[in-house]
């Protein structure tokens, strides 16, 4: 992780050496925290511009309301800290990272009456999946670990702890020479993969898991809807079966880490013909336009700095 100079903590800017928290922070030991993954690209004039800001925001304070959370900080104060984060550390491109929890001034199951804390960061972060997954594909496997279940842990949260079955998954296929996972729900269905949406391409139409599947309802997911539609692709959302991917002429995956990744190969099965797929191909080039602001229909998606 490269370092940047400032993170914002608790409605002030501190040197990244010194934000620091105590061993005994409540989220540290139970889990009980909110977050949001976002991205800011370099856009038009070498300008900085976040990717749908004002929906991560709404996302983190949902995922609070879900697990019974009160954000000591309004909606406008995190959007703005979040603009101020990057501007003071001089980024044009980074990845930002803002986190609600709980501090450190009791222990204890019962989380009332804990400090909430707030923390952004943010840092320089290329392709997740890497530039060769991007252009080429990845492997995937089907984990061995079955997803949360929607009345377990409540998967419309952004929660901290939920990520303890994404590292499961993400563990078990990086060990067995894969690149990433895929989960499937309670039911046998496709979820998603351990920190992204999934997406196939089969007759012509694109698909991808309800959100009953207990999928988190990612951004970069919804963006796919709206480029589909500009695009005139036919989608729809539903229950998939893992064998369904096997067959799918395409399949891809979403998120803001790894952007548009395709998947050329699941299961040790090729995917179509084992390369990126050309509707992927049109959706990932629409995509990469926005987020450059190269595309002045979705400029409403882009927060300047």
């Amino acid at each position: 992780m490269e370092k940047t100079e400032k993170i914002w903590l608790d409605g002030e800017l501190v040197p990244w050496d010194e934000a620091n928290v105590h061993v005994l922070t409540h989220t540290l030991h139970y889990g009980l925290g909110v977050f949001e993954g976002i991205r800011c690209y370099k856009a038009k004039n070498n300008k900085p511009a976040v990717f749908r800001l004002n929906e991560h925001v709404d996302r983190l304070f949902q995922s609070a309301v879900v697990l019974g959370i009160d954000i000591p900080f309004s909606k406008k104060e995190i959007f703005s800290a979040i603009l101020l984060v990057i501007k003071k550390n001089r980024l044009k491109e980074c990845y930002i990272r803002p986190i609600v929890f709980l501090g450190h001034n009791q222990m204890g199951l019962n989380p009332s009456g804990v400090d909430v804390r707030v923390a952004i960061a943010a840092w320089p972060w290329g392709t997740y999946l890497g530039d060769e997954g991007i252009n080429s594909g990845i492997r995937v496997r089907i984990s061995s670990f079955t997803r949360h279940h929607v009345n377990i842990t409540m998967t419309r949260a952004k929660a901290c702890g939920h990520y303890v079955n994404s590292i499961l998954a993400k563990t078990e296929a990086i060990r067995d020479g894969y690149d990433e996972a895929i989960l499937l729900d309670q039911q046998g269905y496709v979820s998603e993969g351990s920190g992204e949406n999934i997406f196939l391409f089969s007759k012509n139409r694109l698909r991808t898991p309800a959100l009953s599947c207990s999928n988190l309802e990612g951004i970069t997911r919804d963006s796919v809807f709206d480029i589909a539609k500009h695009l005139k692709i036919e989608i729809e959302e539903g229950h998939i079966t893992r064998d369904e991917l096997y067959i799918a002429d395409e399949v891809f995956l979403t998120g803001t880490a790894a952007e548009i990744t395709p998947v050329r190969e699941i299961d040790n099965r090729a995917i179509g013909n084992g390369k990126k797929g050309k509707t992927t191909a049109r959706i990932q080039k629409v995509f990469f336009e926005i987020v450059r602001g190269n595309h002045t229909k979705f400029n409403r998606w882009l927060s300047k700095v």
